[in-house]
């Protein structure tokens, strides 16, 4: 009965931080099931030898035809011209739209091909799927696939592209690819480019560098003979919309100069394109990547923003006719008077188009559907197969339901494998479906259409109606496919993201009203006793918080984050220093703690990490930091020294701690073995130091085994004082129970941190140590029985780990975790073993360490009349405020990827940031609750309040 009353006092006050978990766990599950969509790449890749596995001829209904590849080849060369942020309205007659525009006909080259040369080319309105960033639809237009943000695979965080697309298979089969413009390409495809001419994309206010040098190489490239493929891509187009929006003067001149380019580039390849000339059999695709809103914006999946237009050009007498089954067209007399048609097709089916045209395998992943009408394109070239007398629709029909079952073929083999490899694959009803419409197309090909193909003796009569069953059966299987992977990669769920958030909200209104229902309810007054002294103290922490919590809906105060925390935490030193000025005491950790936070803001500047590179302080100043680096050696030695002398240092600290009488078992033993640890790391930081010329073992145990070690004895250290928190009796004293249980739990995480840090770890450390005592310091400037409320220094706190964390290298993006931290001790790769110790090098100095030292604020002011009550009332406000603030903190995050989900840094930057941001909550409350079993033991029954308690 005395057990139960003491865990019913034990659950009194830690079932808030649970329920808070458990309402954030929910609410992050259900946005981010509607928003962070994800694909797993598989590393396969087609090759020529695939298709012997397949029912479907080599390369034409003809088997002893062996002179290509997967398909046959339709054309020999092709000319990819890319203007980014192309909308469809930009290409189109405005006679296709309700309202004329300013923007709206001035491509006035591409519509007059279009209609003095219907058969011969062609502009299509093109789908894309979001995303709708140059980086997707780039991937997207070469994969075949559906990129999402999440893109789980061996490249995680890298740019290039791993998984097999059109630009590899080009490669892989012998052809030239020739690049111009944006070096995104060479970004994703860094080694497939015969020659390459990239230029730097980032910077939106230039509307020319990227677009000269596209037109000083373009026209020179065309009379050349060395490639199969050229890509130029303009960015003109998708920067003048960024800056000046659509309907602006700058953005007209850019579509006239671009008429004018294509103009010149029609001209030059219609004039090599006679018998035995360069262009004689040459595809031209002008064509954008997505489209933009009237801002200038794109990433979303608005229809301004997915469609696009794609012009193609064939420069060989075309085919005939394409029957009227297969050509989906819509036509409007344009401005002219002329007659322009317009057909449409998915992104999704340019990768497998454009192979087939080539006569290359499909990339493995490719989900899309060779088009019909760009296909025809090319059908020009197979004239001289009229040999059997055949009307040429029906080479045609007969080539293209060949490539039809080859890419009906190469999807399914891409679901089967993707299903069995991923773990966010198709669901059960959903294959089956898949398998029956697939089983269908396959069975009438094989025992039908395909011996039909082979004998030569049968009439067209016989053998149209039964290909036109066929092809229609392949676009039932395509479409069926396409349909299925776009409602589990690409869409969002606007109202799966709305229940989120606003689980969200009530979560936070819970957590308010624990804050007050605790106070309520057990009679403790944790806040000032002059009102003027409540109000200022609750009033300037909800400032800060606003502040900090309203930044995260701007995209350049996210990429300023560290320095807008170190800001605020400047700025409540800047207050605390008043108030020790005003109170004639501390005032030496007042100005300690200022000094500190200037040093972070050096810090975050010049940066621990990549990122100092790109600061602002390092353009500036970097030649006199290389010359005082060179000019004086003794910095080189300096920097490998200070870490260990700092590291003696802490270690020095903790064995003057166990000297205190309090210290006893298991916390005694946890800190000398964190000690031994520190030893450890020192030996680990010499062996991989090749500057002191010191041989103390064999290198692979310095960098290997004594890791594992460390990790070894912190994971001993943490199984004692769980061990010791099931057996150990309740101390009567129970401040000095409480710092002795934070010490202990802070040294058991403290070593794997440091080890895990690198050079910097130790320093770290100190930082996190001087400025965690600083705060708990200044915590201290009101006396008096009633003291003032914890959430000015909790929010100190709070903006202290946010600044230790982008002073200790990291920032909220996936370039900016430290993956080599990862393989500490190890070299086989482990996810579950390489993922936790990535977090804890990721949030060990910024979340884990400040969550359990967390109670220091509490003992720094506690007294011990005041009973454990007192106390557990005291650190169960204390956490819930920091699990708030973190979670106020998230909450604005949400409601910004939320808003601008549309924007044109969604995907790249608060996408991230949203990522980063839930998985610290998370984390967070994770660690408040594990912290409320530890901290809250069970021996309330001492207690007089307790026990007169009728809760």
């Amino acid at each position: 009965m005395e057990e139960g009353r003491r865990k019913i006092g034990k659950w009194q006050y830690i079932w808030p931080m649970w329920i808070t978990l458990l309402l954030h766990l929910i609410a992050i599950l259900l946005f981010t099931t509607g928003f962070l969509l994800t694909r797993t790449e598989l590393p396969h890749y087609s090759h020529c030898s695939d298709l012997y596995h397949s029912p479907c001829f080599p390369s034409s209904p003809s088997p002893n035809n062996n002179d290509s590849c997967w398909t046959k080849p339709a054309i020999n060369r092709l000319v990819i011209i890319v203007l980014d942020a192309l909308r469809f309205d930009f290409v189109a007659p405005s006679t296709f739209f309700q309202e004329s525009k300013p923007w709206m006909d001035k491509f006035k080259v591409l519509n007059n091909m279009s209609s003095s040369r219907p058969s011969s080319a062609r502009i299509f309105k093109a789908i894309a799927d979001p995303p709708t960033t140059s980086l997707q639809r780039l991937k997207g237009l070469t994969t075949g696939g559906l990129p999402t943000f999440v893109d789980v695979g061996n490249s995680f965080g890298a740019p290039a592209i791993v998984e097999d697309n059109f630009i590899n298979q080009l490669f892989q089969n012998g052809k030239k690819v020739v690049m111009m413009g944006d070096d995104t390409w060479t970004q994703l495809f860094p080694h497939h480019f015969e020659r390459s001419y990239p230029y730097p994309s980032f910077n939106v206010k230039d509307l020319h560098t990227v677009d000269n040098g596209c037109v000083e190489h373009l026209f020179p490239s065309l009379y050349e003979e060395d490639w199969d493929v050229l890509i130029a891509h303009f960015l003109g187009v998708d920067h003048a919309g960024h800056i000046f929006g659509v309907d602006s003067t700058p953005m007209i001149e850019k579509l006239e100069q671009y008429n004018n380019y294509l103009e010149r580039v029609i001209e030059v390849l219609e004039n090599q394109s006679g018998p035995g000339g360069l262009h004689e059999n040459t595809l031209l695709v002008v064509m954008g990547d997505h489209g933009q809103t009237l801002n200038g914006d794109h990433g979303g999946g608005s229809a301004e923003e997915v469609e696009t237009a794609i012009f193609a050009m064939s420069f060989k007498e075309p085919l005939s006719s394409l029957p009227p089954e297969f050509d989906s067209y819509s036509c409007q007399i344009d401005l002219d008077g002329k007659n322009v048609c317009i057909s449409s097709m998915q992104q999704l089916d340019f990768a497998v188009t454009m192979s087939a045209l080539l006569g290359i395998p499909f990339p493995y992943g490719s989900i899309g559907r060779i088009n019909p009408e760009l296909y025809a394109l090319g059908a020009g070239s197979w004239k001289s197969d009229a040999s059997q007398k055949q009307p040429e629709p029906d080479i045609w029909m007969k080539n293209y339901a060949n490539a039809l079952c080859i890419n009906t073929w190469q999807v399914k083999r891409y679901i089967d494998a993707y299903s069995a490899s991923s773990a966010v694959g198709f669901s059960h009803d959903d294959l089956s479906q898949i398998a029956s419409v697939y089983a269908q197309a396959e069975n009438r090909w094989l025992y039908s259409t395909k011996k039909l193909l082979l004998d030569k003796d049968n009439a067209s009569d016989a053998l149209v109606p039964e290909l036109k069953w066929q092809i229609d059966a392949y676009f039932k299987f395509l479409t069926t496919v396409a349909e299925l992977a776009r409602s589990k990669w690409t869409e969002f769920d606007l109202n799966m993201m709305g229940t989120g958030i606003g689980i969200m909200l009530i979560s936070l209104i819970f957590q308010v009203f624990a804050i007050l229902r605790a106070t309520k309810q057990h009679g403790v007054n944790l806040s000032s006793s002059g009102n003027s002294s409540i109000i200022t103290s609750s009033t300037f922490t909800l400032f800060l918080l606003g502040i900090r919590s309203c930044s995260l809906l701007s995209n350049s105060y996210i990429l300023e984050e560290g320095k807008v925390a170190n800001f605020l935490l400047s700025t409540s030193g800047i207050v605390a220093l008043r108030q020790s000025v005003v109170k004639e005491k501390l005032l030496t950790e007042s100005i300690g703690f200022l000094l500190l936070s200037t040093l972070c803001r050096f810090a975050i500047e010049v940066g621990l990490s990549k990122q100092a590179a790109t600061s602002a302080f390092m353009k500036d100043n970097s030649s006199w930091m290389a010359s005082l680096a060179s000019d004086l050696p003794i910095w080189d030695y300096t920097a490998k020294l200070i870490p260990m002398l700092v590291l003696i240092l802490l270690a020095f600290w903790l064995y003057k701690a166990t000297n205190c009488s309090f210290f006893d078992w298991p916390w005694k033993y946890v800190i000398l073995g964190t000690i031994l640890s520190y030893m450890l790391i020192l030996v680990h930081l010499i062996t991989d130091s090749d500057g002191f010329g010191v041989a103390l073992m064999p290198e692979s145990i310095g960098r290997t085994y004594i890791p594992r070690i460390v990790y070894a004895i912190a994971l001993g250290q943490l199984l004692l004082l769980a061990c010791g928190q099931l057996f150990k009796h309740s101390c009567s004293d129970c401040k000095t129970s409480l710092v002795a249980k934070t010490t202990a739990m802070l040294s058991a995480w403290s070593s794997p941190v440091i080890l895990l840090s690198g050079k910097q770890g130790p320093i770290i450390a100190f930082t996190s140590i001087v400025g965690g005592y600083c705060i708990m310091r200044l915590d201290n400037i009101e006396t008096g029985k009633n003291r003032p409320g914890r959430s000015f220094s909790i929010m100190q706190w709070s903006l202290f780990a946010t600044c230790v964390f982008f002073c200790s290298g990291h920032w909220c993006a996936f370039d900016g975790l430290r993956y080599g931290a990862a393989f500490i001790g190890f070299e086989e790769f482990m996810l579950v073993r390489q993922a936790i110790l990535l977090t804890i090098d990721t949030y060990g100095f910024s979340i884990i360490l400040p969550v359990f030292g967390l109670p220091f604020l509490v003992a720094t002011k506690y007294q011990g009349n005041l009973g454990k009550h007192f106390l557990f009332t005291q650190l169960s406000q204390m956490y819930t405020t920091y699990g708030l603030i973190t979670a106020v903190i998230t909450t604005f995050t949400i409601l910004c990827v939320t808003i601008q989900r549309r924007h044109l840094m969604v995907w790249g930057l608060f996408a991230p940031k949203f990522v980063f941001d839930v998985f610290e909550l998370v984390l967070t409350d994770v660690l408040i609750c594990l912290a409320s079993i530890y901290y809250f033991d069970q021996g309330n029954d001492d207690d007089p309040e307790l026990k007169s308690s009728d809760y």
